[in-house]
């Protein structure tokens, strides 16, 4: 069997559930994936993988269809090769990009056999899932931005800003983030780093009024009904792509490898709720976002 020598061309990010496909390699899975499971990877695929280094967007659902019938695709992430192992997920020991390495989407099957290098594939995506998630990860932008504006008064020193201009709290306490059917849960600690850089914790003692703040500020953007688009440096899966979204003060333009809704509009109302809780010496926020 011959491992990939380039790189999977990806049409998710253009927003593609579908697509021609060929055969480059397949194997049984190793690692800590279910055992009997076999590896698929095609030159061009429309599946969204799993990224070990920020899993917050999960895998598509969906099918590769092939001339003896339809194969389930259960999992699919990120893989990559050095041209003499293929290394899935976790198990990749180079960050993605590195020299001499060849990143690819892996699709997860249960039949080991039903499919050989060479064979034609059609992949077709459960859209109606990936719509569920592309509103999901577009509300948590989103949501991410209009509460860097509600704590904009907290910060009593200089830190970065956002692309709205904003002190950006979300990548500044951001510890984790899940994006789900129409909505999402990001986590944000805020210890002794996060006060250094001169936030104030106490702006998290009237968590209704900050979520007031936020969802007006949402309300008001979903009513401008602006554009979102994915701008990218091209088709491969390393290749750098960016979420942009027309808001009424401008552009903002985040670097994001997940799947998106186009326009404001389409969301119809993105509300978020939060919560704190004390953790170890510091005050955990919870952003719980929900879209329509």
């Amino acid at each position: 069997m011959t491992l990939p020598t380039s790189g999977t061309r990806v049409l998710y990010p253009a927003g593609a559930t579908t697509a021609d496909a060929n055969v480059l390699h397949v194997e049984q899975v190793a690692g800590d994936f279910e055992p009997g499971r076999a590896v698929v990877i095609l030159d061009q695929t429309a599946f969204h993988p799993v990224d070990v280094a920020w899993p917050d967007q999960g895998p598509d659902r969906g099918v590769l269809r092939a001339a003896d019938g339809e194969i389930a695709v259960l999992d699919c992430v990120v893989g990559a090769t050095d041209g003499t192992s293929l290394h899935l997920g976790a198990d990749i020991p180079v960050r993605k990009g590195t020299e001499g390495w060849t990143f690819v989407v892996a699709h997860l099957i249960a039949q080991p056999d039903a499919l050989a290098e060479g064979d034609a594939v059609t992949v077709e995506v459960d859209a109606a899932y990936r719509a569920a998630l592309s509103a999901g990860h577009s509300g948590c932008h989103l949501a991410s931005l209009a509460l860097n504006a509600a704590l904009a008064g907290a910060w009593s020193k200089e830190v970065a800003s956002d692309g709205v201009g904003s002190p950006d709290f979300d990548g500044t306490a951001i510890e984790d983030s899940t994006i789900f059917e129409n909505g999402s849960r990001d986590v944000y600690r805020v210890g002794k780093s996060v006060r250094k850089k001169g936030f104030d914790p106490a702006a998290l003692d009237a968590t209704d009024a900050l979520a007031a703040a936020a969802n007006a500020t949402l309300a008001s953007w979903i009513a401008a009904g602006g554009d979102i688009r994915i701008e990218r440096e091209g088709e491969g899966l390393t290749d750098r792509r960016f979420w942009v979204a027309e808001l009424p003060g401008g552009q903002v333009r985040i670097a994001c490898g997940g799947t998106h809704v186009t326009s404001l509009a389409e969301l119809g109302a993105v509300v978020i709720a939060l919560s704190t809780e004390q953790v170890d010496g510091a005050v955990e926020l919870t952003m719980e976002t929900r879209v329509g």
